[in-house]
């Protein structure tokens, strides 16, 4: 299967506690954390091109521009929805758009990079711990 625009995949999550903003450090309110927002909506992204990457290669987060724009209680679901808008080389550019059962909750685009996983993690060898 090639990878073309068009591509699309989704991941759902019912929120629970170690879902929340609390939880995830990002504030103090019981509702979906923007953190775990993002991780859902990047599991969609790797879902809709997973089955057309060739062996031994994956795809790394490179940019996020998302808006998380509505709250979402403990205890629904929210769906994220991607789909793949542009192939420039390695770099996929995805749509995507999250929802719960009150309607749109965050917008925005994800853009990954296709990497050999081989050489992404030796890339990593003999790198100096970053400093903390």
């Amino acid at each position: 299967m090639p990878i073309e625009p068009g591509l699309s995949a989704a991941a759902d999550l019912v929120v629970t506690e170690a879902d929340t903003a609390i939880a995830c450090g990002s504030g103090d309110m019981p509702v979906l954390g923007t953190p775990r927002l993002l991780a859902l909506a990047e599991a969609a992204t790797v879902r809709a091109v997973a089955p057309a990457l060739d062996a031994g290669t994956t795809t790394v987060g490179f940019r996020i521009q998302m808006d998380h724009s509505a709250p979402t209680a403990l205890g629904d679901t929210v769906r994220a929805e991607a789909t793949l808008e542009q192939v420039d080389g390695r770099r996929l550019t995805f749509r995507v758009t999250v929802y719960d059962g009150n309607g749109l909750v965050g917008a925005g685009r994800i853009t990954r990079v296709i990497v050999d996983r081989a050489g992404f993690l030796e890339s990593l060898q003999g790198r100096p711990p970053a400093a903390g």
